[in-house]
């Protein structure tokens, strides 16, 4: 591993990538992204390895949840904030039935790429290129918005930066107050659809009294006032993550600084292919994709690649069966 460079995976097979038709400005754009500060730091990837660690053993559960794709247009801090709160309140559910730790991830600050089933798409019998993620090119259905333009990987990367600012905001400045979430999950059971999580709400509420009668509170204990709050994207766009790609200091090992757990969609993890030359040499906790067409020989094959020494909390299997499969 030692031999790994970031660099590596421009020499293997790549899909689901766009072709730059202006190579100068994409190198512009790498090489200002390679000036940039990180999004996160070696310390919170080790952190959640080792969180994710304890949920191997059973001993916590993993909450990852999202939007499917990020977009530039819907960028607002109530966005950001009412997903916030709903992994909370999520979080604060199952801590309370499982009776331990929850791993909480956000499938945000770096979700703009999406694959695609074919390269292109036709409306009104025009053909085009198919929209892949507003860091690549346009949703407009014209042939302009739909050439990638690598400037946007600059704009993904301060979106995505003021996302993981909000974020570290709500996570340790009060806002994420055990208390406080759970004021909003009681004012989401008072209605009628919620009947049923009524009495659970009730029963978080005496515990909650409880542990304010036996003197646990925010003020004496700072873990009930913040929370650990990781962010995940698929690592789809290569560019833009070598570009954020740094050596850990500490440790002499390469992290990925565009997310905390980053993973390899099941289009785009081919054994030699580019995807999982990148990822198996980042130190960042690191999911994979299983749908379908994943064959027991294919999951070996992968596991070894990215996790050769079986070590917990490195890698986590994401089923991707859609909703017919999952019934059966």
């Amino acid at each position: 591993m030692t031999s790994w460079q970031k660099s590596d995976w421009r020499n293997k097979p790549r899909v689901q990538m766009p072709d730059y038709l202006d190579q100068a400005a994409l190198s512009t754009a790498e090489q200002q992204l390679g000036r940039y500060p990180p999004l996160v730091f070696a310390g919170e990837a080790r952190s959640l390895r080792q969180q994710l660690a304890a949920v191997s053993r059973g001993e916590a559960f993993l909450l990852q949840g999202g939007d499917c794709a990020e977009s530039f247009q819907e960028f607002s801090a109530d966005n950001i904030r009412d997903t916030f709160k709903v992994m909370l309140q999520m979080a604060m559910v199952l801590t309370y039935g499982a009776k331990v730790p929850v791993v909480k991830v956000g499938r945000m600050a770096g979700q703009f790429a999406k694959p695609r089933s074919a390269g292109t798409e036709i409306k009104d019998g025009v053909e085009l290129p198919s929209y892949r993620g507003d860091i690549i090119n346009d949703l407009d259905f014209t042939a302009e918005a739909r050439i990638p333009n690598p400037k946007k990987m600059l704009q993904a990367y301060t979106q995505s930066a003021a996302t993981v600012n909000l974020l570290r905001a709500f996570s340790k400045g009060g806002f994420a107050d055990i208390h406080q979430v759970h004021s909003w999950t009681l004012g989401f059971t008072e209605s009628e659809k919620a009947a049923a999580y009524r009495d659970m709400a009730i029963r978080i509420s005496d515990a909650l009294d409880f542990m304010k009668a036996a003197g646990l509170t925010a003020e004496n204990n700072a873990e009930l006032a913040s929370v650990d709050f990781y962010t995940s994207h698929e690592a789809l766009l290569l560019e833009y993550e070598e570009a954020l790609c740094r050596m850990d200091s500490t440790s002499g090992k390469w992290v990925a600084g565009s997310g905390h757990l980053i993973w390899i969609g099941d289009r785009t993890r081919q054994p030699d292919g580019a995807h999982v030359e990148f990822c198996r040499g980042v130190q960042n906790p690191i999911g994979l994709k299983c749908g379908p067409t994943t064959t027991a020989e294919d999951l070996k094959i992968l596991m070894a690649k990215l996790n050769p020494d079986n070590e917990a909390g490195r890698l986590t299997l994401i089923a991707r069966f859609g909703a017919g499969f999952g019934r059966r």
